[in-house]
């Protein structure tokens, strides 16, 4: 019976050889004739060595586990839609994407990119299409020359093509996040193969196996498929300890060794966490370097650094070099400096735990500060109080932020803040982080500026304010 190798949001891992290699190992052991590798987004991009090869470095991954299908997520436009174009190009996988559009309307790298594919499998014949986010535009400034439309109706518009070609079974591969949930109910397909948000995910909606393999190469998924019954079994495998790709790894190193990012720019006595669960966790010393950095590099009242943008990674520790500080936020952002109203920075703080992100996970808080201090209430989702260098925030004054460019782009983390705040800007944000760590070093405390406070303890603490 065929098989599918699910995999997806590799992402910064390219900057861990290692571990690269490791997934690598994974893949090769069960890849075979009757297997189908399956990429399902962010398997290219953000990280150190995706900024300096412009996410070329994927195909040192692609090439060694003879990738079969793959579609696009919101990071592989990083680098604007013709370094994507050259990577589609030069991949050995067939790329599908039913909903990417260029600016003139014709499909996105038409050349390459194909809305669906049929593969015949140990003598099953399978449908396989793609769909990305349809707010990437808004997600990635670099995507925002591309059309991306609704992906339900042109998955509806897949399959029923699909269908009339008489394929035995069709797989969605997806990079939609929460959005898997309406293409099950949208759709007839037998597994939506899923990416986008960065935890793992295995169950059944309206019918339909959804799977999430979760981001950073940690797990991949094997699916079986019947041709007349669809999945019939699904095993989880764990890639820390497969066996080691050594041509990935050799590959890799040469290119980390090339970078020339090695400057020593500061030593950590205390190792810095930066796990997805610390830095969406709230307050955290990670979190408030960063904002403390962009605050001090435009003299702002604020400093304001977003939870998503901090990626997960191995502690700063020891001696931290320029390229460390790259992976933290490995993008070619940069800092800019927004006027508020203080009513407005009101709304801001509230964002911070609003669930407006499509990719986040319930409880997920997306801000980190510098230069404030904020008090909230996760029961009520209310703000109890807020201030600004020791003093409640006035809402008819006006305070300065410094954050990166990308939040007054989007309207998915923070949307009260707009392109018309922007009064300013600065460095790159890793040439920020750069900066501040060779004058002041990286040694930082939580130190109380967020304080998420329940019912019981609302009722017994004065406000702040």
């Amino acid at each position: 019976m065929p098989r599918l190798l699910h995999y997806s949001d590799v992402e910064n891992v390219y900057d861990d050889p290692v571990r690269v290699g490791r997934l690598a190992g994974a893949l090769r052991a069960r890849n075979g004739a009757d297997a189908l590798v399956c990429g399902t987004g962010d398997n290219t991009s953000p990280g150190v060595l995706a900024l300096i090869e412009r996410g070329r470095q994927a195909l040192d991954l692609f090439c060694a586990v003879d990738a079969d299908v793959e579609t696009f997520g919101n990071h592989d436009f990083d680098f604007g839609p013709d370094a994507a174009r050259s990577i589609v190009a030069a991949a050995p996988q067939t790329w599908v994407s039913a909903n990417v559009y260029d600016s003139d309307g014709g499909r996105f790298a038409a050349a390459d990119v194909v809305p669906h594919t049929i593969e015949t499998v140990d003598g099953v014949r399978i449908g396989l299409f793609g769909v990305t986010d349809p707010a990437t535009p808004s997600l990635n400034p670099m995507a925002g020359e591309l059309q991306f439309t609704d992906p339900y109706d042109a998955a509806e518009a897949a399959v029923s093509e699909l269908r009339a070609a008489g394929v035995d079974r069709v797989v969605a591969l997806s990079h939609l996040g929460s959005g898997d949930d309406e293409l099950a109910r949208r759709v007839d397909v037998d597994a939506i193969l899923g990416g986008h948000v960065h935890a793992e995910r295995r169950e059944r909606v309206n019918g339909t196996l959804l799977l999430r393999p979760g981001a950073n190469g940690r797990t991949i998924f094997e699916v079986t498929l019947d041709a007349t019954d669809g999945p019939v079994g699904v095993e989880r495998h764990e890639t820390a300890d497969a066996p080691v790709a050594d041509d990935v790894v050799t590959a890799l190193r040469g290119r980390v060794e090339a970078a020339g990012l090695d400057e020593v720019v500061a030593r950590v006595e205390r190792p810095l966490d930066r796990s997805e669960s610390t830095v969406a966790g709230g307050e955290c010393r990670i979190g408030n370097f960063v904002a403390d950095a962009y605050r001090w590099s435009l003299d702002a009242d604020v400093g304001l650094q977003n939870s998503g943008g901090i990626r997960d990674g191995p502690p700063l520790s020891g001696a931290v070099t320029v390229a460390d500080l790259v992976s933290v936020i490995p993008f070619e952002e940069h800092v800019v400096r927004a006027e508020l109203t203080g009513a407005e920075l009101l709304d801001v703080f509230r964002e911070s735990a609003a669930a407006v992100v499509d990719f986040g996970e319930p409880g997920w808080w997306h801000g980190h500060f510098s230069g404030a201090e904020i008090r909230w209430d996760d029961d009520a989702t209310e703000l109890l109080g807020a201030r600004v260098d020791g003093d409640p925030v006035d809402p008819e004054r006006r305070y300065t932020v410094a954050t990166s460019a990308y939040l007054l782009h989007t309207d998915h983390e923070f949307p009260s803040l707009e392109e018309r705040h922007r009064v300013g800007e600065g460095e790159i944000q890793f040439e920020v982080l750069a900066a501040y760590a060779r004058e002041f070093g990286i040694e930082t405390e939580v130190e109380g500026r967020v304080r998420r406070v329940s019912a019981t303890e609302t009722a017994t603490r004065p406000s702040e304010d």
